[in-house]
């Protein structure tokens, strides 16, 4: 009898193994969201919709891509950390709403840690640009006139928190200038202001300065990328000017909230290497002025994690603020 029971509780054993295997191996068993926290038509918005829909055929099952803003983007990536880590709600987010975000809201609900990293969608390269009418053509003599004239000289950016915003920071303690930075609501007005010389210098994304750039209204001085930019080829980036160890971008990525399962990511991360591999996604995104970066889980996380490390140094400093 004794026997007869430790068969049965041997064989139920044996089916929840078997039961709990097939549930694992059966994600996604329903559509899987992805949470953009901004409004739609956006860089962000518009990469999570190219890959999601890509995504979706591998995965077999539709990925829907909700917009959610408010808050800079901390709504919406709120909301995904709170979600249950089962792999069906993931958030498409930045440097800027996963690390910085988090540095400048006072009692901030979430952290990098919240999240598990699923991997790497792309990055849209920065560029460092003045109008056509300014005298400087590289960065040397751009770099030449803010030393001879410290704390005079304007750069504006999108935004304070955006890569924008915290590229120049970056570069103003490496390069050890003084800019007076001025901080705009958007990439609109301040290329507005740009072209009209009301300030004398912005860093940007290339995909929102491009059309400036092609129509003879800026001159694009370096690219913060490591190789040059396909759109920009005969602009050379900071590196070969001379700023060694130096990359600005803004790096896109998808992300689920922390303690999803590892094969759940094995799996995300698989549909969206698919996704980024399909040579039509990589025209569209060019198009947009973006350039793909394929990564495992960890080798994101590992990025993610170093950003974290630098832009809390540089918040120590003071001159990260609200």
């Amino acid at each position: 009898m004794a026997r007869l029971e430790k068969v049965k509780l041997l064989a139920a054993a044996a089916l929840a193994l078997a039961a709990s295997s097939a549930l694992a191996q059966a994600y996604p068993a329903k559509p899987v969201k992805i949470i953009v926290p901004f409004a739609p038509g956006g860089n962000l918005d518009v990469t999570a919709r190219l890959l999601g829909e890509h995504m979706s055929k591998t995965l077999g099952q539709p990925v829907v891509v909700e917009n959610r803003a408010g808050a800079g983007g901390a709504l919406g990536s709120e909301s995904v950390a709170k979600s249950a880590p089962d792999g069906y709600t993931l958030v498409a987010g930045t440097t800027g709403t996963m690390v910085v975000s988090p540095l400048l809201i006072p009692n901030p609900p979430y952290q990098l840690s919240s999240f598990t990293a699923i991997g790497m969608m792309a990055v849209t390269p920065l560029v460092l640009e003045v109008p056509a009418a300014s005298p400087h053509n590289d960065l040397r003599s751009y770099l030449a006139h803010v030393r001879a004239n410290p704390g005079k000289v304007t750069i504006g950016h999108s935004g304070n928190g955006t890569t924008n915003h915290i590229a120049i920071l970056q570069l103003q303690e490496k390069l050890k200038v003084d800019w007076v930075v001025v901080p705009y609501k958007g990439s609109g007005p301040a290329l507005i202001d740009l072209v009209g010389g009301q300030i004398e210098s912005m860093v940007d994304q290339t995909s929102s300065s491009l059309p400036q750039i092609r129509g003879g209204k800026l001159k694009a001085l370096a690219v913060g990328t490591r190789t040059r930019v396909a759109d920009l080829p005969n602009v050379p980036t900071l590196e070969e000017q001379g700023v060694a160890d130096f990359e600005a971008v803004t790096p896109s990525g998808l992300f689920a909230p922390a303690g999803t399962p590892a094969d759940v990511v094995r799996t995300l991360n698989g549909a969206l290497g698919k996704a980024l591999a399909d040579p039509a996604i990589a025209k569209r995104l060019a198009e947009l002025g973006s350039e793909i970066r394929t990564t495992s889980a960890a080798e994101f996380d590992r990025f993610m994690r170093d950003e974290e490390v630098k832009l809390k140094k540089l918040a120590a400093t003071g001159v990260l603020k609200p």
